[in-house]
């Protein structure tokens, strides 16, 4: 694995991580996207299902993890800080691999350069509405009534202590996990590790997002689909799958949904992620020549 510092136009460093073979191949190099927004990379396990394949490269979104920078987050500067990273990186062409907000990330992505995306594959999102209602009831019946009060007494808090923020973040995220013996330990974990989040980029873009929804681009983003593309979700996410359905019936593309695997699915069912992911990466096109 190969870490560096990609820095932009203005003058922001990005941190990124490299791995898979050096030597030329006929496939496009893949770059996945995180999703949150305001938390730092976590798709190590997702590049290392498919690194043997292919390139991949990895980045923590400017404002998170050791990508620094403070200001004011749109979705179109990170539209341009992709584009650039692939400038850096010395690709014309990549297949994008979007988890949640990332599949949100890759679409807009798309719609702005269409010509720089070989290929695409999304995790868990995007999803087509209506689905918020059926994901906040799930949540809720997935959280006791203790949980539910003592999150709400969290949230409503102006500051929490670094332990109250594990908490409050454990408790908000055990619920994207369809393994209720395990949700716990896996969100947990999560929290521990993916701060400080950036709740100012997580409100701005969410807000971006409902301005300029990918929804009202559906016929654009079927227009510019690349060949081969491919949704993969999780049965038991609190998100419903439908909603993926649905999206994969309207773009025409193929949808894959992972039994007993929620939002996370390389956690709670890798073999079965992983299999679907190599399929989708290899079903991608390939360069000429």
């Amino acid at each position: 694995m190969t870490a560096a510092m990609i820095e932009l136009d203005d003058g922001t460093r990005l941190r990124t991580w490299t791995t898979g073979p050096v030597t030329a191949s006929q496939r496009y190099p893949v770059v996945t996207l995180h999703g949150g927004p305001g938390v730092p990379d976590y798709l190590a396990p997702v590049a290392g299902a498919v690194d043997d394949l292919c390139l991949v490269h990895r980045y923590d979104q400017r404002g998170t993890g050791g990508s620094l920078w403070e200001g004011e987050h749109t979705l179109a500067r990170h539209v341009r800080d992709l584009a650039l990273s692939l400038d850096a990186w010395g690709h014309d062409r990549v297949v994008l691999v979007g988890h949640s907000y990332g599949t949100n990330l890759a679409g807009y992505f798309l719609l702005a350069h269409p010509e720089r995306v070989a290929g695409l594959i999304q995790i868990a999102g995007p999803f087509l509405d209506p689905w918020r209602e059926a994901y906040r009831a799930a949540e809720r019946a997935r959280r006791t009534d203790e949980q539910q009060a003592r999150l709400e007494e969290l949230d409503a808090r102006e500051s929490r202590t670094d332990a109250e923020e594990i908490e409050y973040l454990a408790l908000s995220w055990h619920t994207d996990h369809a393994d209720r013996a395990r949700a716990w330990d896996w969100a947990l974990a999560s929290a521990r590790t993916l701060r400080p989040v950036n709740y100012a980029m997580n409100a701005q873009l969410n807000a971006a997002k409902k301005t300029d929804p990918l929804e009202s681009h559906l016929a654009e983003l079927r227009e510019h689909l690349p060949p081969g593309t491919v949704i993969i979700g999780g049965a038991g996410d609190s998100r419903p799958a439908d909603a993926l359905r649905r999206l994969g019936t309207r773009l025409g593309c193929e949808v894959v949904i992972v039994p007993d695997a929620g939002h996370n699915p390389w956690l709670e069912a890798p073999d079965q992620f992983g299999a679907a992911l190599r399929a989708a990466v290899e079903r991608q096109p390939r360069k000429l020549g």
